[in-house]
């Protein structure tokens, strides 16, 4: 006799029922609300979150102290929480944070977990997009920017990528959180750039997606650390974008929401690390319509650049070095490209109309956050996990992403029936490149193209 199908089904086969059987519990008991209660159902829960994140910035509870090199992370989670909801911490807790991580920038650069710790990639970045949505001329100029350079450099790898710290482990994880630092505080150069593309090419998998490093499985985070990289080094053109559009739009579930990984469970904080993969592709449109179109020529030509006409042009010489006398010998001919201004490229980036429509179901998306990861006063993993900070932080990006992924510019207002719930739910949005609100990285790109 054979055995049943649910007999022979593997452990991840059966986690995945279990998971599919109570977000679709939750989605039924939702269904057979009346009108009324659906609505309430899907409100976000501002007064609850607000409060949440709050009473975080103010003190931990001891069960914390795992996160102790995590301190800038966790400053950058809730602020950027609370700003795409809207609000801003009050002046004296503003002064707090910024003295706190003043302690932890490093006297050679870059910020540590906490006061004294090594500085580390991970918890620069954080630090930085904290001060930036913090905002205003104190938290900018609290930046040691040429340490923080010298830092960055003494990160650079031969393989083309960064390491996390000193003695630390390169991935494109590490060349995220440098490029995208060293970009947005306008210290982004050639030394800096020089062959990460190269790296992070060689970490794009057979699937379409990037892994983490070369050899390694496709995953949502890697995925979209590896893209905004690349875009913002200009050589987003050098990815196989239709590739990885094929491996994105395949993560999202029955469920609603994204999972990271083939083969993983739903989780909320991919609503913004393959949501936002959507929100970068939907720009690169001029990219994606040349890698579609059939060719015949091999050879690379910078007057059909395949890059958006926005985008500063650049091209690689023949050892993959780019400088500012840049020239590709095609033919036996010298051409010269225009030298590319790296500090322009988010802007211009954010500018670009979004002429591509979303990769994925916003309404089924914004349905699993509200209903499936928003819990009072805080946004889960999936049903069954507790509240952190981490996914409210990622959850309400993702939720942002949503509401705004039909929107042809950034700062415009979203379609007529693309925020799901109430008007009130409508957040910041963000620049997907950064992951900060609109507003925010403004004000910085003004601040820093002064300095």
């Amino acid at each position: 006799m054979e055995p049943s199908p649910a007999s022979r089904a593997t452990a991840t086969q059966h986690e995945q029922w279990m998971v599919e059987g109570q977000v679709f519990e939750m989605y039924k008991v939702f269904m057979d609300l009346p009108p009324n209660s659906q609505t309430a159902k899907l409100e976000v829960q501002r007064e609850k979150h607000i409060e949440y994140l709050s009473k975080g910035l103010r003190q931990l509870g001891p069960s914390f102290v795992v996160l102790d090199a995590n301190r800038p992370w966790i400053c950058y989670w809730i602020l950027h929480s609370i700003a795409l909801l809207g609000e801003s911490v009050e002046a004296e807790m503003e002064e707090n944070v910024i003295d706190f991580l003043c302690r932890c920038q490093h006297p050679d650069g870059g910020y540590g977990g906490g006061p004294g710790q090594l500085p580390h990639l991970a918890t620069t970045y954080a630090a930085v997009n904290a001060l930036i949505t913090l905002g205003g001329p104190r938290s900018f100029s609290s930046i040691h920017r040429g340490k923080l350079y010298s830092f960055l450099l003494r990160m650079k790898h031969a393989s083309g990528g960064f390491r996390m710290h000193d003695g630390g482990e390169v991935d494109v994880r590490a060349c995220y959180t440098a490029i995208s630092v060293a970009s947005i505080m306008n210290i982004l150069d050639y030394e800096l750039v020089q062959n990460v593309g190269n790296y992070i090419i060689s970490c794009q998998t057979y699937e379409g997606g990037i892994a983490g490093e070369p050899g390694s499985e496709a995953h949502g985070g890697y995925t979209f650390c590896g893209l905004a990289t690349m875009i913002l080094i200009n050589e987003v053109n050098h990815l196989d974008l239709p590739s990885l559009i094929d491996w994105v739009v395949f993560r999202q579930g029955a469920e609603g929401g994204f999972q990271g990984r083939t083969n993983k469970l739903v989780d909320g904080c991919y609503s913004f690390w393959q949501g936002g993969v959507s929100a970068l592709i939907q720009r690169l449109h001029s990219v994606v319509d040349e890698q579609l179109m059939p060719s015949d020529a091999e050879e690379e030509d910078c007057s059909t650049d395949t890059r958006s006409s926005s985008t500063p042009v650049s091209c690689e010489g023949e050892q993959g070095h780019v400088d500012e006398t840049c020239h590709l010998s095609q033919e036996g001919q010298q051409i010269a490209c225009a030298p590319v201004n790296f500090f322009s490229i988010g802007l211009d980036f954010i500018r670009e109309h979004a002429k591509l429509e979303p990769l994925f179901h916003s309404m089924a998306l914004q349905q699993y956050i509200l209903l499936c990861s928003q819990v009072e006063g805080g946004f889960r993993d999936k049903p069954g996990k507790h509240k952190d900070y981490y996914h409210t932080c990622y959850c309400l990006s993702g939720l942002s992403v949503c509401q705004y992924s039909w929107s042809k510019m950034a700062d415009s207002q979203p379609l007529p029936g693309m925020v799901l719930g109430p008007h009130s739910n409508l957040l910041q949005p963000i620049h997907p490149l950064f992951n900060v609100v609109l507003e925010r990285f403004y004000e910085a790109h003004e601040f820093f193209s002064r300095t």
